[in-house]
């Protein structure tokens, strides 16, 4: 009897092995096939910005030009919003499949530490998104609209100093990259000016080309074709030299103001991706920077391809974010 029973039970054990072993495999090889089949569906490139502003600017032929090398669409979606910590916030909560991309400035490693400052919820951590490459990396460009009383920024400077707070700029949100520099340029030269946050460059633009604000501080993607038109006058920018897209600006520091500020464009997965597809991605990334149709489009509207693989960018970003880390803390909280 006790023979019996534990034939039985032992067939049922043997059984009850045999089948976990073949769903084990299942599942196994579905994710292997996943991976090694990746992509296979549309990928979406979001974006944390509304279009007209740098990062859709660079996000428009990144995005088709991935779509091609990887072999699915990548879509770009606005998501814009709190400096662009709406959108970044969505990608570091997203599945880390491969199928969600971040298209991010440098105002990503500012957020956290402002939510830090504000007491605010954080939207998220910065070891929540992976780096994988840099697209551009271009200084802030200081512009009036053209009939403006300022021929130049000792103008602008004296200008500020008689009427503090009077002059008014506007930015993409609360210590974002059109924020920072202005606030920079403030601190550098004893000005006090009003603050006026949009929801991205483009509304800022449109607000100063409509004479709702004085200034902006933005990439040179975002206000070139203006300039070129006429209808904007560029003060300065935030470079270590003249821009080769803008010869007749000064930077600061040949203005007598030892302040630099670079406004990056990367792409980002969510942390936690399989190698093997962030592999994929960066492989991508790395055509795509070097194609002559991006390099071009991206060029034209003002900010040639300053491109960084991965393991460079995971240093930049860390070493930009302890700058920024700093600055923040100085700013403090704002009204």
């Amino acid at each position: 009897m006790f023979h019996w029973i534990f034939k039985r039970h032992f067939s049922d054990l043997k059984s009850f092995w045999v089948v976990l072993f073949c769903v084990c495999t299942s599942v196994i090889a579905q994710q292997n096939n996943s991976l090694n089949n990746f992509p296979n569906k549309p990928i979406t490139l979001i974006v944390p910005f509304p279009p007209g502003g740098v990062a859709d600017i660079v996000a428009r032929p990144v995005a088709e030009a991935l779509g091609r090398e990887l072999g699915q669409p990548v879509l770009v979606e606005n998501r814009a919003g709190a400096g662009g910590g709406i959108g970044m916030g969505l990608v570091a909560k997203a599945k880390p499949d491969g199928y969600t991309l971040l298209l991010a400035l440098s105002s990503l490693t500012v957020i956290p530490e402002a939510d830090a400052v504000i007491g605010r919820a954080p939207m998220f951590a910065l070891n929540d998104l992976r780096p994988v490459a840099r697209f551009t990396a271009d200084p802030t460009v200081l512009v009036v609209r053209a009939d403006a009383p300022w021929k130049n920024l000792k103008e602008f400077l004296e200008d500020a100093k008689k009427r503090p707070k009077a002059i008014n700029y506007g930015s993409s949100g609360n210590y974002g990259t059109m924020h920072i520099p202005m606030v920079m340029l403030e601190q550098s030269s004893g000005v006090s000016m009003t603050h006026v946050p949009f929801t991205g460059a483009g509304p800022a633009l449109v607000a100063l080309l409509s004479g709702q604000i004085d200034a902006v501080a933005s990439g040179p993607a975002t206000v070139l074709q203006n300039i070129r038109a006429g209808k904007l006058r560029a003060l300065v920018q935030w470079g270590p030299q003249r821009l080769e897209l803008l010869p007749d600006v000064p930077y600061l520091k040949e203005e007598g103001l030892n302040v630099q500020y670079a406004q990056w464009a990367g792409l980002f997965t969510p942390n936690g991706t399989p190698e093997t597809i962030v592999q994929k991605i960066r492989s991508a990334a790395k055509v795509v920077a070097n194609e002559t149709r991006v390099k071009e489009n991206i060029y034209s509207a003002g900010s040639p391809i300053q491109y960084l693989d991965m393991p460079e960018f995971e240093r930049y970003v860390q070493q930009d974010a302890k700058k920024m880390s700093e600055l923040v803390k100085r700013i403090g909280k704002l009204e």
